[in-house]
């Protein structure tokens, strides 16, 4: 006879697969990010004439592919794949309002039988391996009825509410330390091109003779592909902070949609007995 899996056992091996999906989907999107980005870098250079090729990707310098724009295309296009995962966890989050977990009509009292319905099935929809493991609204849900059955005061249950809101939105600002890190090192990126540009040009101006009547051209040429990266860092990291915001505060909407629902359809339709 095969031997039984114990409850507490599936429980702790469910949590390792659903966590090692989610880790895989995280890389997968962050690979497609970093295909987008090359694949950018070689659109440019196919297509982009040579002015907008030197300030973009800097095609004319020795070192070419290997150039601190291209380097700052790629981090670039791995924020952008930081913030398509925040885009994904937060159109989830907001579907799950629409799930029905709790009653919504007019006239429904929870007491103890359908709270304890309402609880068992929070807790295997975001429980280990349920198909909203670590969603917001479920976990919510769950400690609210959790604490409502054992103080019996709707005020307490109202007070962990409040609580549990606010870390899950100290939660949700510490999903972007990633792409805050991103936007500090895009510009990062660009005056050290800066810097190591303006080094070149001076060094080439101490290596040419003086009297040649060219040298002032190619030095502010020279000048002017080092002030490029700068330029393109500071539009880059532009970028990504406008879209960083949108997407975060669309993810704490659907935070504060949760709160709202379990507020209007569980604290408000809390009995005390």
């Amino acid at each position: 006879m095969a031997e039984s899996v114990l409850p507490h056992d599936l429980d702790r091996e469910l949590p390792r697969q659903h966590y090692s999906r989610s880790i895989f989907s995280h890389l997968l999107i962050l690979f497609g990010a970093l295909i987008a980005g090359l694949m950018t870098i070689l659109l440019f250079h196919n297509i982009l004439p040579d002015t907008a090729a030197e300030i973009l990707i800097d095609r004319d310098r020795d070192s070419y592919p290997f150039t601190v724009q291209n380097v700052m295309w790629i981090v670039f296009f791995l924020g952008l794949g930081e913030l398509v995962v925040r885009v994904r966890d937060a159109v989830a989050e907001r579907a799950q309002v629409h799930e029905g977990y709790l009653p919504e009509d007019e006239r429904t009292i929870l007491q103890t039988p359908e709270l304890r319905q309402i609880y068992n099935q929070a807790r295997l929809l975001c429980g280990p391996g349920g198909v909203a493991e670590g969603r917001f609204l479920p976990r919510l849900i769950q400690r609210v009825v959790l604490q409502f059955q054992t103080s019996r005061s709707i005020d307490q249950a109202n007070s962990l509410l409040n609580s549990s809101l606010e870390l899950c939105l100290h939660e949700i600002d510490l999903r972007y330390n990633m792409v805050r890190y991103v936007v500090w090192v895009i510009p990062t990126l660009g005056f050290i091109g800066t810097v190591v540009g303006i080094s070149l040009a001076l060094a080439y101006a101490g290596s040419v003779d003086l009297q040649d009547p060219t040298l002032l051209a190619e030095l502010t040429k020279r000048l002017g592909v080092a002030f490029n990266t700068t330029l393109l860092a500071l539009f880059m990291s532009a970028i990504l902070v406008l879209v960083q915001h949108v997407v975060q505060a669309h993810e704490e909407r659907a935070l504060n949609l949760a709160g709202q629902y379990c507020l209007d359809n569980l604290i408000n339709r809390l009995y005390e007995e």
